[in-house]
């Protein structure tokens, strides 16, 4: 558990142990050649426990028993080992010092007290250093700890942030695909109509290619939002649209020339955001689907729903006028995305042809 003494350790300890270690040597009456031997191996023992405190310590505490001089290097080794050190090594150190020190009473021409008193007054010197060692040792373990769980938890955050902010970004780069995919239906539908009626009056070929136009540009601009969102430095304030937002998109499709009828029986009360969300795409979905299909198909969009009862959409068109068309590539994975999105808000989604008319249908929870 030794770690390299760092120069300020190393320079108090050094100051203070010949500091006490002089004071005992002064305070003698006469300090003998013994005596200034013996304190400056103790000091230097007590500097030396920093690097090898096996060693050091029970030089220190050796020393001791032979001249109280060794007395401040013997207790001071003995703490800061048991600061540093396991409890073993501190426990060895402080048993060489207390041996030392009950040597003393032996080799003092005479004892200032009684010996039980000596020896009860050595253990109680040297278990409170072993006490106090354990002590700072434990706590500062405890800090070192505490310090740890702080840095980890600050991580955790970190990565819990990024994760969600991660999670976002695709949330809302999904988003905007599929606004994306519905803005590039609008425009190959009046792009269709530019090349199946070249016949049609000037001014009718100007509003397609005005629209076209237009649409290319939104959609340029959507896509941008897309990479950016993908990005890590990218925004992710962008709101996606909710049931509020469905008139705007029945007038993009209007505009488009598709034909859509509306029954609508909602609560003024508006449903929870992520149902809202699900309405929105069940609704786009559905009309892009028939635009891509159906092109030129009347469209019926159903919208019912109460707290309690839930949200119930219907959008169904019909498929007489798809024979002689040929659908566009890339189809069949909208309805796929459109069912996990309403299964993850807890709803139901079902679509199929019947009877010569394609229907999309989607139940979603609306709670009380």
């Amino acid at each position: 558990m030794t770690a390299r003494p760092d120069a300020a350790e190393v320079a108090i300890t050094a100051t203070v142990v010949c500091a006490m270690t002089a004071v005992s040597l002064v305070l003698r009456d006469l300090p003998g050649p013994l005596a200034v031997v013996v304190a400056v191996a103790a000091a230097s023992a007590g500097i030396a426990q920093l690097w090898w405190p096996l060693p050091g310590g029970i030089a220190a505490g050796v020393l001791a028993g032979v001249s109280s001089v060794a007395t401040p290097a013997s207790t001071i080794s003995t703490l800061q080992i048991a600061w540093r050190e396991r409890f073993g090594t501190a426990a060895v150190v402080a048993g060489v010092g207390a041996a030392g020190h009950l040597a003393q009473w032996f080799v003092a021409s005479s004892p200032p007290i009684p010996f039980r008193w000596w020896a009860l007054l050595v253990g109680a010197v040297y278990g409170a250093l072993l006490a106090w060692g354990a002590f700072g040792q434990s706590r500062r373990a405890l800090l070192v700890s505490l310090h740890q769980r702080a840095v980890r938890a600050e991580a955790e955050q970190g990565r819990r942030v990024a994760e969600a902010r991660a999670s976002e970004r695709r949330e809302l780069a999904r988003e905007m695909h599929d606004v994306l995919a519905h803005r590039l239906t609008l425009v190959a539908t009046h792009a269709g109509a530019l090349e199946y009626r070249p016949d049609a009056p000037p001014e009718r070929l100007a509003q397609a290619a005005g629209v076209v136009r237009e649409g290319v540009h939104q959609a340029l601009d959507e896509l941008r939002q897309v990479i950016g969102l993908l990005r890590e430095d990218g925004p992710a304030d962008t709101a996606p649209p909710g049931l509020e937002d469905v008139p705007a998109l029945l007038d993009d499709a209007r505009r488009a020339d598709q034909r859509v009828t509306v029954r609508e029986d909602l609560s003024d009360t508006p449903p929870p955001v992520a149902v809202g969300r699900a309405a929105y795409r069940v609704v786009q979905e559905g009309l892009t689907n028939a635009r891509r299909h159906a092109p030129g198909a009347a469209v019926e969009l159903s919208l019912r729903g109460t707290p309690g009862e839930g949200l119930e959409i219907a959008v169904t068109n019909d498929l007489a006028e798809t024979a002689s068309r040929t659908p566009p590539p890339g189809g069949g994975l909208g309805l796929v995305g459109l069912t996990e999105r309403v299964r993850l808000v807890g709803g139901r989604l079902d679509h199929g042809a019947a009877a010569g008319r394609f229907g999309l249908r989607a139940w979603l929870p609306w709670p009380p």
